[in-house]
């Protein structure tokens, strides 16, 4: 009997948030969630998720913060960090895989693309 996969979403807009959650759960997947950066930190040490998305611009430490913290330390470099983002424009993919995240994907969200883009990433 195998586990569902966990995810954390770290998101400050509740509409995305619940958007999110429900589109996770539709797919299977064991949600944890935060809309804070510093939560997320204490989440994914505690937990242990098997992805993370991860809003940018979020209110405190923002994402890009939070995901280079998340693989600096030996207990979390190895879980996978997705970079979901309003961040859209040509380029922005490739600046946060160089900043370290294991993935993009943009917002807004199609619905049967996100859940394809989770379990590719989930897979690879």
């Amino acid at each position: 009997m195998s586990s569902k996969q966990k995810i954390l979403v770290v998101e400050d807009n509740q509409v995305n948030l619940e958007l999110f959650m429900d589109l996770l759960n539709v797919g299977g997947y064991e949600c944890l969630h935060t809309t804070k950066g510093e939560e997320a930190l204490d989440i994914a040490k505690r937990e242990r998720p098997d992805l993370v998305l991860l809003d940018i611009q979020l209110p405190g430490v923002d994402g890009l913060t939070v995901g280079k913290i998340l693989k600096s330390h030996d207990e979390t470099k190895n879980i996978k960090v997705i970079a979901l983002t309003a961040y859209a424009m040509k380029g922005d993919k490739e600046m946060f895989l160089e900043q370290g995240f294991d993935g993009y994907i943009p917002k807004p969200v199609k619905m049967k693309e996100f859940l394809s883009a989770i379990e590719d990433y989930l897979n690879s």
